[in-house]
């Protein structure tokens, strides 16, 4: 299937579509990337070069693959860090443009906008922006526990049951399947992600690790969007997501490296592992 990404890029590292398209090509998928920035690494360092594109340079690659007749090839539209309400709204844009050339195409979107410990990290307006206007566009959103929080207009408690009537709340302003990552429930020692769909919610925990680097959320919202379109399945997607994130994370910590170790992983992305199984909540 081909996939239309419109992230940020790295030169060194892995966020953004760096971070995505690798995955989604390991998993058989044609990736389309679309660069809202260009810069030497992630923010993270505190210091990095390069540009950010203009809206209008956004935009205009898009205009180009739309002239090559291609939108009504793409199945879905995937969406990260949104640095720029212009830039959200060029990815608005595009997921309508491709929805009125392909009816059956998705939107995933991953909310980046802030986590536990550090709050919000975008500009002012990002997140009444997302909340407002690009998650009710969505057909497939992947927030953290606290984004998931923000958008529902609640505190954030340790209960499954907040966790999923957060869900709810979000899933009636628009997106139908949306997959809580980073939910720490009762056991501080192990980490859950929560999916949840027309069907049903099921969830996946495993062993919390103490690592936490940049663009795991970004490879998470990849590996799940390539295992929904795959698999149609909700619950399958999240059992392979979680074991890959696992293997990934887990072999970063071993390897003592600031970055993710994704190519080192692209078998476990390949053929994702089975110690984590699925549980349906409802």
């Amino acid at each position: 299937m081909q996939i239309l990404s419109i992230q940020s890029q790295v030169a060194f590292g892995y966020v953004g579509n760096s971070a995505a398209v690798f995955p989604l090509q390991r998993l058989g998928h044609e990736v389309w990337p679309v660069l809202t920035v260009n810069f030497s690494n992630h923010t993270g360092y505190g210091e990095w070069r390069g540009p950010v594109q203009a809206p209008t340079d956004v935009a205009a690659v898009i205009e180009g693959i739309s002239e090559r007749g291609a939108l009504p090839e793409v199945s879905a539209v995937l969406s990260g860090y949104q640095g720029d309400p212009a830039v959200g709204a060029v990815v608005l844009d595009a997921v309508a443009r491709v929805k009125a050339a392909n009816p059956h195409a998705i939107y995933c979107c991953d909310p980046v906008m802030g986590d536990v410990g550090r709050g919000m990290f975008v500009r002012p307006g990002i997140p009444e922006f997302m909340r407002d206007q690009v998650v009710p566009a969505a057909d497939v959103i992947t927030p953290n526990h606290f984004e998931l929080n923000f958008l529902a207009g609640l505190e954030a408690t340790p209960r499954l049951a907040d966790v999923l009537d957060a869900v709810e709340r979000v899933r009636a302003t628009g997106p139908r399947n949306v997959l809580v990552t980073s939910v720490v429930t009762d056991r501080s020692d192990t980490l859950s992600l929560v999916a949840v769909d027309d069907s049903g919610a099921w969830r996946v925990t495993t062993p919390h690790l103490p690592i936490t680097p940049n663009g795991g959320g970004d490879v998470t919202a990849a590996v799940y969007l390539a295992h929904l379109l795959g698999s149609g399945s909700t619950p399958t997607a999240l059992e392979r997501t979680a074991n890959t994130m696992f293997a990934i994370l887990e072999r970063t910590l071993e390897s003592g490296r600031r970055e993710l170790e994704l190519i080192a992983s692209q078998e476990d992305i390949a053929h994702p592992p089975t110690r984590f199984e699925a549980t349906q909540l409802s």
